[in-house]
């Protein structure tokens, strides 16, 4: 699994082997299952995680008892409470795996010192972790400037291999949407998919 993050890390820079070596001995690979939590909200988040496969959900629990799905983070990206992770305060969001999901996971004190052995590693992950930043905020911002029943159309176009496998109700918190609105949408273009012979 390291090979997937040393794999990844160079399409944006050449890693010596050496350095390679240093990386996957520092990251550890762990399994969580469906709906387990990686991180609870009201700690400080002292992990980062690299998602080999599997999809989580960064939540916000709203006042009212409910929760609202921030991001959904697929294979491939890496995954921390930012503000939390940098500046050691409690953050009240929490982690949690969407389904079953494999990550190579680092602590923050392990992390600081693979960057004081590595240097350029810093620059290289804080550049992947703020594109993936904008890139999430600017996606989902485009999808709660859509007409709602447009939402969830768009969301599976772009992003098929999450629609299909998070829950319905975490998908509808994603969009801004009530479930009930995504199950008819949802039936609305499956019945028009199967019309023109598309499969899902």
């Amino acid at each position: 699994m390291s090979n997937q993050l040393i794999s990844f890390l160079q399409l944006y820079k050449p890693i010596p082997e050496a350095d390679q070596e240093l990386i996957s001995t520092e990251f550890e690979y762990k399994t969580f299952p469906e709906g387990s939590y990686l991180f609870e909200g009201m700690k400080v988040c002292t992990e980062l995680f690299f998602i080999c496969d599997g999809i989580l959900r960064i939540s916000l629990q709203q006042k009212e008892g409910r929760e609202l799905t921030r991001y959904l983070l697929t294979q491939n990206q890496f995954c921390t409470l930012l503000n939390s992770f940098n500046h050691e305060v409690p953050a009240p969001e929490q982690i949690q795996a969407v389904c079953n999901v494999q990550v190579l996971v680092i602590s923050k004190k392990n992390l600081m010192k693979l960057y004081q052995q590595l240097p350029y590693l810093k620059a290289l992950i804080d550049e992947i972790i703020q594109e993936l930043l904008m890139e999430k905020n600017q996606i989902r911002n485009a999808y709660l400037e859509m007409e709602p029943s447009l939402r969830y159309e768009e969301f599976i176009n772009d992003q098929p291999d999450i629609a299909l496998r998070v829950p319905l109700n975490d998908v509808a918190s994603y969009l801004g949407v009530s479930p009930q609105l995504i199950n008819r949408i949802r039936k609305q273009v499956d019945e028009q998919h199967l019309d023109e012979g598309i499969e899902f």
